[in-house]
């Protein structure tokens, strides 16, 4: 019988949390609900000197916010916990001495300087200095020591790293659900550093003993993780443990040329890569939820890079997400961020929000702004909604209905021509006239008047749209002159008049 799924989102506090992280959390939440498993977040601290105190709290509020939040993790249903590395310190150190006692590691006393010189010593003959079963029976280490010796050294202090012991003249076939089955030569691996004499850990140690105690079942992370997979696939055996499943995520690429998208592209280009905005003392980078997207947007958007269920379809819930979602339908080859595309998801996703939702957070853009009004927002945004991608841009393409123009576009501003005054103060004898004053009284009755006097629209329309908007843009014109009253419709057409 298979195991229980069990997957881990493990990110280390040292920033804020990059978007590809996000997807890395993403596909495990989703692969988790999917199977009825458990999504559970590790925080990986052992690297003291990066900690960046904030990054943590960013990283569970940016879940949160994308709804994606784990089952467990610290102070929520701490079965397996804790869920620090920092707090898991005291059980590293009797699985390390366990590697050691069975021959699969060893304790390494090289000085930095010493590995220093070695490594300047290959680059001077052209090569590379790679510490393992080459020079690791002539260096200064416990496998050239008895144990008395290696013992009486650690007693006194000196400074030491235990080491795997990489086997030699092996070639691993170790399965990776993405990718099939992947090859590594243990000559060409290097012995790394599982623990060191500060007391820690490093990454790959507590990696797999955690994922073990954890009993986590599948390990789905990004792509720069695979040459860590034979070490980790080799910890397992060492210890006589099932090793969980791999699945290795593709690359998040630049919009433009090669490489990793970071966040200099998103500075450069003017998007976000990081789900909420992060400040430091050199300044703030740009964020999701406050750059306006749609947290459900967000989700939708990254979830297609790299992945897809065979249709053709693009907008998918959460729900259809974790109902379709499969890792064999993960692409191996890198996703190229579209900034465009991005924009078009939100903007999908504005036009789904009912009109009373957008209204609640179009009032706080102009409370912003500190701009009140009368006006029927709902009503507005109703109108203008269909070219907006952000709540943010709703006031630019409604502002007309809060201030008359102060200015008229030039370009537009054409179509005034010498008897517009003259029809413009006849328009206005027209309104005047209407009493029940809503949108399609007012079409009829200026249809009428420009049928009956043989007046092309475009000549009336034209200059009216100019004179209340500044601009020919907008919604139906009626329903702008219906919003902003007739008495606000009269003042414009004779500022207008007056200006143009």
């Amino acid at each position: 019988m298979s195991k229980p799924v069990r997957v881990r989102f493990a990110p280390s506090p040292t920033g804020p949390l990059h978007i590809g992280g996000v997807r890395t959390a993403l596909f495990n939440y989703l692969f988790a609900k999917k199977n009825g498993g458990t999504f559970y977040i590790r925080i990986e601290d052992t690297d003291q000197t990066r900690f960046v105190a904030e990054a943590e709290s960013y990283i569970f509020e940016a879940l949160e916010w994308l709804g994606i939040a784990p089952d467990e993790t610290i102070g929520k249903n701490e079965k397996f916990g804790p869920y620090r590395q920092s707090e898991r310190k005291d059980i590293y150190k009797q699985y390390a001495d366990q590697l050691v006692n069975s021959g699969w590691a060893y304790y390494a006393f090289d000085t930095a300087e010493k590995l220093d010189e070695l490594r300047k010593e290959a680059e001077a003959n052209k090569k590379t200095f790679i510490y393992n079963h080459t020079v690791r029976e002539t260096l200064d280490t416990s496998l050239l020591l008895s144990k008395e010796e290696t013992e009486k050294r650690i007693a006194n202090g000196e400074h030491y790293v235990i080491r795997f012991k990489t086997p030699v003249n092996e070639v691993l076939e170790i399965e990776d659900i993405i990718r099939g089955t992947v090859k590594f030569d243990t000559n060409l691996l290097d012995d790394k550093v599982l623990f060191k004499s500060d007391g820690m850990p490093t990454y790959h140690l507590a990696n797999i003993v955690d994922d073990h105690l954890m009993e986590t079942s599948h390990v789905i992370r990004g792509e720069e993780w695979l040459p860590s997979v034979p070490l980790h696939y080799l910890l397992y055996k060492a210890f006589e443990w099932d090793a969980p499943q791999f699945a290795h995520l593709p690359l998040i690429l630049k919009p433009v040329g090669n490489g990793k998208l970071s966040k200099r592209d998103g500075d450069k280009m003017g998007f976000p890569v990081f789900p909420l905005e992060w400040k430091t003392a050199e300044g703030t980078s740009m964020g999701y939820r406050e750059n306006g997207f749609f947290p459900e947007a967000v989700v939708n958007f990254l979830a297609l890079l790299g992945w897809n269920d065979g249709t053709e379809q693009e907008i998918f819930s959460l729900e259809e997400l974790i109902e379709k979602f499969d890792l064999n339908r993960i692409h191996k080859a890198g996703a190229k961020f579209d900034p465009d595309k991005n924009k078009w998801f939100n903007h999908q996703y504005l036009q789904k929000q009912n009109d009373e939702h957008l209204a609640e957070l179009f009032k706080i853009e102009l409370d912003k702004k500190e701009i009140s009004t009368s006006l029927d927002l709902t009503k507005i945004v109703s109108l203008v909604k269909e070219r907006a991608n952000f709540v943010t841009e709703l006031y630019d393409l409604s502002d007309y209905f809060f201030e008359a123009p102060t200015s008229y576009d030039e370009k537009s501003s054409k179509n005034w021509k010498e008897e517009t005054p003259e029809l413009m103060q006849k328009v206005i004898e027209e309104l005047n006239k209407i009493e029940d004053f809503i949108s399609t009284n007012i079409e009829t009755v200026l249809k009428e008047w420009m049928t009956i006097n043989e007046i092309g629209m475009g000549k009336v329309m034209q200059p009216l749209r100019l004179s209340l908007v500044g601009a020919l843009k907008g919604p139906h014109l009626f329903d702008i002159i219906e919003m902003i009253g007739k008495e606000e419709t009269v003042k414009r057409i004779e500022k207008a008049i007056e200006t143009l």
